[in-house]
């Protein structure tokens, strides 16, 4: 699937669930600037079809943008790239950390990680990790 001119994949097989897949995907869209302020993603029945997936997926990954700040949508007109996404030039920090914090969630999850093996991983990462 193309997104103004940018390739949208999902691979069924992967560990990783569709609708992440998609959020993932744009939200690094996103982060790096391909898809900017005010552009429109496509309608969720669209992308849906053209992926082979239900739509309540695309809705899922839609909303998990949406939470993170990255997407806003309006019912009749349609999701578009918000105007200022977090851990850009408004130094959000902490929507920054939360979507960083799901997808790690998300990875802990698929492992089959208990909450407790979860929490000291991220301990462990935050006692080595050096300093920029």
């Amino acid at each position: 699937m193309t997104v103004g001119g940018l390739s949208i994949r999902v691979d069924s097989g992967a560990p990783v669930p569709p609708f992440e897949q998609i959020r993932a995907q744009l939200a690094d869209l996103i982060s790096v600037g391909r898809l900017r302020e005010g552009d429109r993603l496509p309608p969720v029945r669209q992308l849906a079809s053209d992926l082979g997936l239900a739509n309540n997926t695309v809705v899922r990954a839609y909303r998990a943008l949406e939470s993170a700040g990255l997407v806003h949508g309006r019912r009749g007109s349609g999701t578009r790239v918000a105007a200022s996404a977090p851990g850009a030039a408004d130094g959000d920090v902490r929507a920054t950390l939360a979507g960083h914090a799901r997808d790690f969630a998300a990875a802990a999850r698929l492992l089959g990680a208990t909450d407790e093996d979860a929490l000291a991983a991220i301990r462990h990462a935050l006692a080595t990790a050096e300093a920029p």
